[in-house]
């Protein structure tokens, strides 16, 4: 299980990289484990709002369909169109190329609720 130090984290296993007032979101190496093959990603539109802890999309993967939960509020400036015809890249790489959406924060003290990478690491132990 792949853990990126630089990221922050939710408890549903999202990851969020954030970069001045933008954040780039996707899903972490432990859920896409859990998924197995990903099959489809649902994905809000940009410009849709997107608040912290409510849903934005779905992963469905060959086991299971599972909501997609906004580490953090904002307005979507950017979806990974890749993954509309190859939704597979979020097991090849969840941290990379497999990113979801990019937001423009609405509200940057969100990111202190959000895990540390240590505490994510934690988090996936009590649930392994």
């Amino acid at each position: 299980m792949e853990v990126q130090k630089d990221l922050r984290y939710t408890m549903e296993h999202e990851w969020v990289r954030v970069n001045g007032t933008k954040a780039v979101i996707g899903i972490t190496d432990f859920a896409q484990g859990q998924l197995g093959d990903v099959v489809f990603v649902e994905m809000p539109k940009v410009g849709a709002e997107i608040t912290q802890e409510q849903t934005f999309g779905v992963v469905e993967s060959v086991k299971t369909v599972s909501d997609l939960y906004a580490p953090l509020s904002g307005k979507v400036i950017a979806v990974n169109t890749e993954l509309e015809t190859q939704p597979e890249i979020v097991n090849a790489e969840p941290f990379g190329k497999g990113w979801i959406i990019e937001i423009e924060l609405s509200d940057a003290k969100e990111i202190e609720k959000l895990l540390t990478p240590e505490q994510y690491i934690e988090q996936c132990e009590k649930e392994q």
